[in-house]
């Protein structure tokens, strides 16, 4: 039997975090499907991103996917899917430990990630 190649959707995403509570095991799957949406086609790309992920159990995590789906979508001149809309934090999260990568940060985080209070730099974003 074949099994032939998916990428990773950014609901199957969202089911990969809450299985876990490692948080370096949960970067390790965002960067993932970072890395596997880079090489899908442009027009294949936006549909990793249509389908609403379970919530994982943390409300930070939410918002992150959230955070993606619209950072993803907007590279294509796409408003970002419905789902992603409710998902924004009271309480800024930063990510990183050091106060250096917190500024860095403050300052480059995408709109997409400020709007709902994930602070992580787009630098964080293309070095995955």
């Amino acid at each position: 039997m074949v099994v032939r190649y998916e990428p990773m959707t950014l609901a199957k995403l969202g089911q990969h975090l809450a299985a876990t509570a490692d948080e370096r095991v949960r970067w390790k799957l965002i960067w993932e499907f970072l890395e596997e949406y880079r090489w899908e086609a442009a027009e294949s790309q936006v549909s990793l991103l249509q389908a609403e992920p379970l919530p994982v159990g943390d409300e930070r995590w939410d918002a992150l996917l959230a955070a993606l789906a619209e950072h993803l979508c907007a590279q294509h001149g796409l408003a970002p899917p419905e789902w992603s809309e409710s998902r924004v934090l009271k309480r800024a999260w930063f990510p990183a430990e050091l106060a250096i990568q917190r500024a860095d940060a403050l300052v480059r985080a995408p709109a997409a990630f400020r709007k709902r209070g994930v602070y992580l730099s787009a630098h964080d974003l293309k070095a995955a």
